[in-house]
């Protein structure tokens, strides 16, 4: 972020020391600070004219700038303020008040002049600040513009042509205002009203004249060298203040107390220098910002100082040189801050790190061109590159170096607990040879799986294991020695357990021709038992079925017959029914006047109706019975069932029971013969 600075007042930032120029170093300091684009404005014109009152109005401030308020010029050298720009955001306006040209107390205009050149030098806003009208003594005051070519260079080499180089000037040269103070003439050119503008282009016109040629142009020089140096021009004219001796306290007057069109003047001239003024630039658009400004004011002023003409290319070089270096040191700070916050030692591969490598220089070299400015012959480029590549290599020898730390650190906590068993003679014995190779190779596997070890990993692990390359030799050294030793010993066994296991077979062999005879016979008798008792239950289900064959065929005659006796009655019962509606219409249709008769052949009609519902209950009572008997038949057969079936499935059971038994027997037979096998 831009550094915005607040300076409370001015301070000197050139001294002039009994003729001598010498930078401020605190000034300086100041500058060093800006980190924004500045606008600088200098003011420059004879002593005692006004200038500092026209700053410290640019600055905002009714004191700052030292008025004098005798004949006697007070600002020695270049004072500096820097404030905040007041309609650029993220802009710092430094304001430069000059030393009063012509003083007579310092005897010689050599001073002036080089004040003037440097006011040139260093603003992007050229103020001429004079007394009075323009005629031709305040033209001839501007002689200082005359020297311009004999006290400044815009280039190094010492060859070049005068004319070519005051052309160049215009490219570098700020933009001129003209104050004119205490101006009391009207602004009329042949009687027609014009512009302050106008004004100061009918001023600066070429004198005609006749005579001596040299003559006239000696008196156009000035305005030559204006209309060349300076083609953006501005005029303002400003009236007398205050009358009299107030003049002395303008500092403490209020705007009130001054002449209204002065103020207002005043603020015009405000305005235009915040809205118009642009950024000091150097060749090739390069803005400038508070330490550029810096290292300006410390290479002419050293420049001066040494009796050598201030260059404007010597000082872009210099300035160019300062700052591409830095911008080098910032490149590389960059990088180094990116590669430690990204970079993990070790990579897991090479690749890796040159992909980090390269991302952290292409932003290096990107801060590098933000930052530097007319590299010629690429110089800072070429170390800012070689610095990179130095790095790298550092980068690639501690990630080495990390990865072989790393994989020997973690060799040796793996391969511990097998150097433990080594040491412990584990491995000392048959077959330790085969067993300590396994676990070798399931030691590396184990390496093999650990994350991040690096670009060094598998010639680490090579190197680790040659250097256990004695002990391998000896496991196996030792192994083939006990193995002849083993083999002497299990052939003495062998023989020995041959006799052993003839014996054991023969007895062994007797055991289980006995234990088969006696399983033999107990399986006969225990399937002689369940043949018997599976036919003895058979024919008790036999037995029951018929019984309920014929308990069935019994109940179903009988319902048979009540179901035959209550039909009849039915049909019977409807049989006079229907000849009790038969007799009952005869008497009904012979006369309609019996009503005795009718209500006795209701009531037997009401009377046979009753005995219906007494005949119909009594068959559904009946019928009822025949379920309930049917039901407790059903019921009776339903458990003679289960009780069959529970007989039956007990036979099974000891069935099952017999067969597992005969499993387990034919197990026993077949586990001796194994037994025989190995014991062979």
């Amino acid at each position: 972020m831009a550094t915005e600075v607040h300076m409370p007042g001015p301070m000197c930032l050139i001294e002039n020391v009994k003729g001598q120029l010498r930078a401020n170093q605190e000034a300086l300091g100041i500058l060093e600070d800006i980190t924004q684009p500045v606008v600088v404005v200098a003011i420059v014109g004879l002593y005692r004219t006004g200038k500092s009152y026209l700053m410290n109005k640019l600055a905002g401030k009714q004191t700052g700038f030292s008025l004098g308020s005798t004949v006697q010029s007070h600002t020695k050298g270049i004072w500096m303020w820097c404030v905040p720009h007041p309609q650029k955001p993220g802009h710092t306006l430094v304001l430069l008040d000059t030393e009063g040209l012509g003083d007579v107390e310092k005897g010689d205009n050599q001073n002036d002049c080089w004040i003037f050149a440097l006011a040139i030098l260093l603003s992007s806003t050229f103020v001429y600040n004079s007394m009075g009208p323009i005629n031709q003594p305040a033209i001839d005051q501007l002689h200082y513009v005359t020297e311009l070519t004999d006290r400044i260079r815009s280039r190094s080499s010492r060859d070049q042509d005068e004319v070519e180089d005051s052309d160049e000037f215009v490219r570098f040269f700020p933009d001129f205002v003209w104050a004119l103070r205490d101006f009391s003439l009207e602004l009329k050119l042949n009687g027609e009203p014009i512009s302050a503008d106008e004004y100061l282009e009918n001023s600066l016109k070429l004198k005609q004249g006749i005579g001596q040629r040299d003559k006239v142009k000696e008196l156009n020089l000035p305005q030559l060298c204006i209309h060349k140096f300076f083609p953006k021009k501005k005029c303002f004219v400003f009236e007398r203040p205050v009358h009299g001796k107030k003049v002395a306290q303008i500092e403490s007057l209020q705007d009130q107390d001054l002449d209204s069109d002065f103020v207002e003047q005043v603020a015009e001239f405000c305005s235009y220098v915040f809205s118009c003024s642009k950024v000091k630039t150097l060749s090739g658009g390069i803005k400038v910002n508070g330490a550029r400004l810096k290292s300006l004011v410390v290479t002419h002023v050293n420049t001066i100082c040494s009796g050598s003409l201030p260059c404007i290319e010597n000082a872009v070089l210099a300035l160019s040189q300062t700052e591409n270096a830095a911008a080098v040191q910032k490149a590389i700070a960059h990088y180094d801050q990116q590669m430690s916050q990204k970079l993990q030692l070790p990579t897991e591969t090479l690749q890796e790190l040159m992909n980090l490598h390269r991302a952290s220089e292409k932003e290096a070299i990107k801060i590098f061109m933000d930052n530097s400015f007319k590299d010629v012959n690429q110089v800072f480029m070429t170390q800012l590159v070689t610095e990179l590549e130095t790095k790298q290599e550092e980068f690639l020898k501690k990630n080495e170096q990390a990865s072989s730390d790393r994989c020997l650190a973690l060799l040796q906590d793996i391969f511990s607990p097998l150097e433990d068993d080594v040491k412990q003679g584990i491995y000392h014995k048959p077959g330790g040879y085969h067993l300590f190779i396994q676990k070798t190779q399931e030691l590396k596997k184990k390496y093999y799986e650990e994350p991040r070890k690096g670009v060094q990993a598998e010639e680490v692990l090579q190197r680790f294991l040659q250097s256990k390359d004695d002990v391998t030799d000896a496991i196996l050294q030792t192994d083939q020695e006990l193995t002849e030793k083993q083999k002497e010993i299990e052939e003495h066994m062998k023989a020995e357990a041959e006799e052993a296991t003839a014996k054991i077979r023969e007895e062994m062999q007797q055991k289980i021709e006995k234990l088969l005879k006696q399983k033999e016979k107990s399986h006969k008798k225990h399937m002689k038992q369940l043949t018997e008792m599976m036919e003895k239950g058979q024919g008790r289900m036999r037995e029951m079925q018929q019984r309920n064959e014929q308990l069935l065929q019994e109940k179903e005659k009988c319902h048979e017959e009540h179901m035959k006796q209550l039909t009849e009655k039915m049909e019977k019962a409807q049989y006079r029914m229907s000849k009790m509606e038969e007799k009952i219409e005869q008497l009904l249709q012979q006369t309609k006047s019996y009503e005795e008769l009718r209500k006795q052949l209701t009531e037997k009609t009401e009377e046979a109706r009753v005995q219906m519902r007494e005949m119909q209950e009594k068959f559904e009572k009946l019928l009822q019975q025949k379920d309930n008997n049917h039901a407790k038949l059903m019921k009776e057969l339903t458990e003679n069932l289960l009780n069959a079936q529970k007989v039956y499935k007990k036979v099974c059971q000891i069935r099952e029971q017999l067969q597992q038994e005969k499993i387990k027997l034919q197990e026993q037979v077949r586990h001796l013969e194994k037994s025989q096998c190995v014991i062979s």
